[in-house]
């Protein structure tokens, strides 16, 4: 028989009631687990995503990174914000008490220096004969290298007896201005104040039409001149232009630029500079209406309006019944003429290596000036002042924090950041942007040339001239104030030099050494020399003494 055996079955745990968890919770831990997992794989995607964003960021938008701009830095090469270079004089002149005495010796009007302007008229026997055919001119550069080359055109019309086309303005390199002569000076202005001396036309008669830019940048052309030196001689061109004249009617010079000599020139033809320079060449209304309304506010500039019952008065009686005064500051530190230099502003290493690279790009780093260690160029004044620089001396001169400072300027390399320090010195700082709205400003806008004779116009008609650094507008105005006798600050850049590099100088030192280099050179009249510009240095060629006849 079979033993019949009782079959086990093992018993089923009894759950216990402490570890158990309810079935909801469990699908809400599921859900959870499911959520951090597609979180953290979103995440991740997110992450690739910004990394590829930001290594594809300067191939779409590579002027960001790349200080290549000609006026001001990148947004994120140069992005460290410059220092304050002299800390000790930069305290002590906001601080600084400005005795009465200073400030009246500066904003005193120069003395009558025994010279006045003086155009002589021209000579019957200079007007002009049968023309020998046209001349043109095409200029580049900026507003006041092309106001010089248009005079020189004269010139040379004349020493040639040709007719002048109105001159033609190459696209500026720098600010790529395409501002046309109409669209900056009086046409018909111009051609009427030199019709006793040379013949002007506006353009071209319809048998030379074919003569324009594109002709001559499509091939060499007989008559195309392009070999013109640099100052060269009245002989120069007889010898040189006047025989393609002779046989084609018509000689294109180009490039023009600072081609004719300040020296060995007939007297006749130094004076007809002058009167294109002081006479004919004004600009256009628009210009001027701009400028008269900057100027009015910078004179009123709580209310904008004029003294009652004087509208109608000379500029000249306005002024001596108006008390507002202002200095107009031209600065020129855009990131050209910064880079140029060779010298350092403050920004450190990234700026450093910014204007490094940018000397490679746009000079392939031919500059005569990088030979040379920032201390060396400093020494020997060949470094163009900061906004902080210029506004230490400033109020060195005697000039306090009430003073209306009209800021004649394109762009600032470093921007706002770069000005702030002269702000603080000058709180009345102001600008085109600052006095005039977007409405006003619409005939200059994006017109570099038209914003800078917008410039002359208001430094012309200020109290006071002064430039941070040489140049041409700086040199253009000089002169034009000095044939109309009014003060202008030409600054030491040697001595200036030398002061700004001793860091521990105190305020006393160096307001003692800016009052003593600066005695003689607030509009003194300055006797041209041998090869010196004409248009820099007006007397004796365009001015008479008071005694001459």
């Amino acid at each position: 028989m079979f033993r019949q055996t009782k079959k086990t079955v093992s018993a089923r745990p009894t759950p216990n009631p402490d570890l158990q968890i309810p079935v909801q919770h469990l699908a809400s831990m599921k859900a959870k687990m499911e959520l951090h997992y597609y979180s953290q794989r979103n995440q991740s995607h997110r992450a690739a995503l910004a990394a590829a964003f930001l290594l594809l960021f300067p191939l779409f938008f590579p002027n960001l990174f790349h200080p290549l701009g000609r006026a001001s830095p990148s947004l994120f090469s140069e992005w460290i914000s410059p220092k304050p270079m002299h800390s000790i004089l930069l305290n002590s002149a906001l601080h600084r008490i400005t005795t009465l005495e200073d400030k009246g010796k500066i904003w005193s009007p120069l003395p009558n220096q025994g010279w006045k302007p003086c155009v002589k008229p021209t000579r019957e026997e200079l007007a002009p004969r049968k023309s020998q055919g046209y001349i043109q001119v095409f200029l580049d550069g900026g507003l006041n290298q092309q106001k010089m080359g248009i005079c020189d055109a004269v010139a040379v019309a004349r020493i040639l007896n040709a007719t002048l086309v109105i001159p033609h303005f190459e696209v500026n390199a720098v600010w790529k201005d395409s501002s046309s002569f109409a669209e900056i000076f009086d046409v018909d202005h111009f051609i009427d104040v030199l019709s006793d001396d040379i013949s002007i036309v506006k353009e071209l008669p319809i048998e030379y039409s074919w003569s324009t830019r594109e002709y001559y940048a499509t091939g060499i052309r007989n008559t195309r001149i392009k070999t013109a030196p640099t100052h060269a001689s009245a002989s120069w061109y007889l010898e040189n232009v006047l025989p393609a004249l002779q046989s084609y009617g018509i000689a294109a010079i180009a490039p023009f630029s600072h081609r004719l000599s300040f020296s060995d020139l007939p007297i006749e033809i130094q004076h007809l500079r002058c009167k294109v320079n002081f006479k004919a060449l004004t600009f256009v209304r628009g210009i001027i209406e701009l400028g008269e309304t900057i100027v009015n506010r910078l004179r009123y500039p709580y209310n904008g309006n004029e003294i009652e019952g004087t509208e109608n008065l000379p500029q000249d009686e306005k002024r001596k019944l108006e008390g507002g005064k202002f200095v107009a500051l031209h600065l020129r530190f855009d990131k050209d003429m910064a880079a140029h230099s060779a010298c350092e502003f403050g920004g450190g290493k990234a700026e450093k290596l910014a204007l490094a690279k940018y000397r490679r790009v746009i000079w392939q780093g031919r500059v005569p000036n990088s030979q040379f260690t920032d201390e060396e160029l400093r020494y020997q004044g060949r470094c163009p002042l900061t906004p902080e620089e210029i506004g230490l001396l400033l109020a060195a001169l005697g000039f306090d924090n009430s003073t209306r400072v009209y800021l004649a300027i394109h762009e600032v390399y470093g921007g706002e950041e770069r000005i702030s320090t002269l702000r603080n010195l000058f709180p009345l700082l102001e600008d085109k942007k600052g006095l005039t709205s977007s409405v006003e400003r619409a005939g200059i806008a994006g017109k570099a040339s038209l914003s800078a004779a917008v410039d002359y116009y208001v430094s012309m008609h200020s109290d006071i001239f002064i430039s941070a650094s040489p140049g041409n507008m700086h040199n253009a105005l000089v002169g034009h104030r000095t044939y109309l006798n009014m003060k202008t600050i030409r600054p030491n850049m040697v001595l200036l030099g030398q002061l700004f590099l001793n860091r521990s100088m105190e305020w006393a030192e160096f307001y003692q050494g800016v009052v003593d280099g600066h005695k003689n050179r607030q509009g003194q009249i300055r006797i041209r020399k041998e090869k010196q510009s004409i248009y820099t240095y007006p007397a004796p060629d365009c001015m008479c003494l008071h005694h001459s006849t």
